[in-house]
């Protein structure tokens, strides 16, 4: 064994073979020195150190002969057997010794110094090695990478196989993740019944989960009921059965909104309905003092200079004086003015905030904004460290220190992040929600922020006045008309401009030079730190995979000596630009002497260093230094293009925006409008007017399903005036 990872199973050994030494990297579960391996997989030849063998599969046998059978449990495989003790068990029962260990640990006491309380305890750990072997087998039998296998063993132990055996289906549970059409077809070889409860149930999860992916909390359950039945082939009637059976035992909830039925699954469900009651109590709590502040506001004027419009005036004194509210206002309205003298005055006040946002890069922007310390809610609330699931330090039985909390960029923050934060305020906290309510919703599930305007239940002070200052910026005043309905001004001048192109091909080339050649000469910026080129979709000549494959070319190419490391999609090398996918809560990250846990969707980082023959890829986080193993890289992508969705939250000095052709329910306003006000000091729009024109007047916007504003009026009013979205 040259390198071992526990957690995963990723290994590096060195491999008698035939006589030969060979060097063997892969998913290869806990294989211990002596044992007999068939692996299945490819050659290669690292630049470095020569030829290897990456093993796909991994067939395990133990060893047969008797100096094999004493190296293995000389390793350490059975706690307790080290090499002296392993030679006595081995010299005194040959090659019987496994079974010995297997079936009659107690004979283990004929080995002077073995006691029958150390016999059994030997007996039970190699028990569990060869439950765990078999386990890890069936997995390779399946063609199923070992990382499931060990997931499967951590939350079921020696009981695992027996519970796959009854029902394939828990292997998509939370902990385990197998995706779902990989279940079905071990279910197939088992020969389980195609209106199985258990395949039932997994299939209506699996398309709730699939939903949440794209934003939604729930589902109408008439929708979810027909694209069960097309997904399992199976009658509407069979579906409607396990949704009852599923609702029943609570791992499912129905609530009907407008006399709708929805389908949640729990998590959601939970979330949205604490949301809702706390954010109740918290403004029952919050009552307005009553007392005008209109003269600490004058004095404030005075000492900074400034002159507060009306707006702003009042949501200074409802800050003050209730300390419960929602602050909203386009690019240019004077949010970061507000919000800084809401921050100075509650401290006047002796009020302690705290401010935090969604994510690492709208966090320091809020730092640099107020001159204060902001973090992410996640390092806030302090996440927990190896945990596959999101839990933290701070919650209701350890709740944060504070008397007043600032969540910016609240748009970005989806159902789950959002019912953490609430369980871990003293109920009695003051809180300010600071956001843009005419950007995308966030990445995770949910619609937070419009669904609380929604509902009118709390105050809401929407800044509207563009101040001189940010009339000089055509992004501020272009981004105002694409929220009014109106095409912006493409006059080139200042920092707004387009470059049309009809051509797909001659569009991606126009959005490469911009990126490498054109911007960098003309502004002195950098194609890696500054300049983000932004897109729709995902698909597409102009969609992020195609468009990051160009963008890599020609920013970062193949160079001798660069080391790469390949997934199905793409190529990294160090240089790289790339982004996580998914919330992690397991990879840890260090910062200087600070150490932390936890990379999230959305955040972007810098390849800094790569190991092959690991297969693993250090990465730098803005200043997170996290290290990613080889099954973490499925959740990276390269960085150079994003989704629009994907930069909430976000700031770049320059964006680069491609819009021609592609799907019609992609290109919309507040989509645009988002892109638009990523960028701080310029933007070019690459593409058709005919297309730009569409975006300004499709007003579809990204709409979710959520329960959470009808749970907030039924809350405060009793559901009344809801109406179905």
């Amino acid at each position: 064994m040259t390198y071992r990872n526990d957690d995963n199973g990723f290994g590096v050994i060195i491999l008698d073979c035939e006589g030969d030494p060979l060097t063997v990297v892969g998913e290869l579960g806990n294989v211990e020195e002596g044992e007999d391996l068939e692996l299945t997989g490819c050659y290669m030849t690292h630049p470095k150190f020569g030829r290897q063998f990456r093993a796909e599969l991994c067939v395990r046998t133990l060893p047969v002969e008797v100096s094999a059978i004493q190296r293995y449990l000389a390793g350490g495989v059975v706690k307790g057997i080290g090499p002296v003790l392993a030679k006595k068990i081995v010299d005194k029962f040959k090659g019987d010794t496994f079974e010995i260990l297997e079936l009659y640990p107690e004979r283990l006491c004929e080995i002077e110094g073995v006691t029958p309380q150390k016999a059994a305890g030997f007996g039970e750990e190699f028990r569990k090695v060869v439950g765990f072997r078999t386990l890890l087998g069936y997995f390779t039998d399946a063609k199923i990478p070992a990382l499931y296998g060990i997931r499967a063993w951590k939350k079921y132990g020696e009981n695992a196989l027996n519970f796959i055996d009854k029902n394939p289906y828990i292997l998509c549970s939370l902990g385990i993740e197998l995706p779902f059409p990989k279940a079905e077809e071990i279910a197939a070889e088992k020969g389980l019944s195609p209106d199985s409860d258990f395949r039932l149930a997994a299939g209506l999860k699996y398309i709730l989960e699939e939903n949440a992916q794209a934003g939604h909390t729930c589902l109408p359950q008439d929708k979810l009921l027909e694209t069960a039945a097309k997904l399992l082939r199976v009658g509407v009637e069979s579906i409607r059965d396990a949704l009852m059976r599923e609702t029943e035992e609570e791992n499912l909830f129905i609530y009907l909104k407008s006399n709708r039925p929805f389908v949640m699954l729990r998590d959601y469900f939970m979330a949205e309905s604490y949301i809702a009651g706390r954010l109740a109590i918290m403004n029952s709590l919050s009552y307005d003092t009553g007392i005008n502040y209109d003269e600490v506001i004058d004095i404030a004027e005075e000492e900074n200079g400034l002159k507060y419009a009306e707006l702003q005036r009042e949501a200074i004194n409802t800050a003050l004086s209730k300390g419960f509210m929602v602050l909203t206002g386009g690019p240019g309205t004077g949010k970061t003015t507000t919000l800084n003298a809401i921050i100075s005055l509650f401290e006047q006040q002796g009020v302690k905030p705290l401010i935090c946002a969604p994510t690492g890069r709208a966090a320091k922007r809020a730092s640099d904004l107020t001159g204060r310390e902001a973090k992410t809610i996640h390092r806030l609330l302090g996440v927990k460290a190896g945990l596959d699931h999101m839990a933290f330090e701070h919650n209701e039985e350890n709740l944060l220190e504070c008397d007043a909390v600032i969540v910016d960029e609240m748009s970005m923050v989806d159902s789950l992040l959002f019912e953490a934060l609430l369980r871990a305020l003293p109920i009695d906290c003051k809180l300010i929600m600071v956001g843009d309510s005419d950007q995308l919703p966030s990445v995770g599930a949910g619609n937070v922020l419009h669904d609380i305007i929604g509902s009118g239940t709390v105050p809401v002070i929407a800044l509207t006045e563009i101040f001189r200052q940010a009339e000089e910026s055509a992004i501020v005043t272009n981004a105002h008309k694409i929220v009014k309905g109106e095409m912006p001004v493409l006059d080139n001048s200042r920092d707004f401009f387009f470059l049309q192109s009809l051509d797909f091909a001659a569009a991606a080339q126009l959005t490469v030079d911009l990126l490498k050649t054109r911007l960098p000469r003309a502004y002195g910026l950098s194609p890696i730190n500054d300049i983000q080129v932004l897109t729709p979709t995902r698909k597409g000549p102009l969609g992020t995979v195609e468009l990051n494959k160009l963008l890599q070319s020609a920013i970062n190419p193949p160079e001798r000596g660069k080391s790469e490391i390949k997934t199905f999609l793409y190529t990294f090398r160090t240089g790289d630009k790339v982004m996580q996918t998914k919330n992690n809560y397991e990879i840890e990250w260090k910062k200087g002497d600070e150490k932390g846990a936890g990379i999230f969707n959305g955040d972007i980082g810098v390849i800094t260093r790569l190991n092959k023959i690991l297969g693993e890829i250090v990465i730098d986080f803005d200043g997170r230094i996290a290290t990613y193993s080889p099954e973490m890289l499925d959740n990276l992508e390269l960085a150079y293009a994003a989704t629009v969705h994907k930069s909430q939250g976000s700031e770049f000095d320059a964006v680069v925006l491609p819009i021609l052709g592609g799907y019609d329910k992609l290109y919309f306003r507040n989509l645009l409008y988002t892109a638009v006000t990523r960028a701080k000091k310029l933007i070019v729009l690459v593409g058709s007017v005919k297309r730009l024109e569409f975006m300004v007047n499709n007003n579809r916007r990204m709409n979710r399903y959520t329960c959470l504003k009808q749970m907030l009026c039924e809350e405060a009013f009793g559901g009344r005036g809801v109406k179905d979205e």
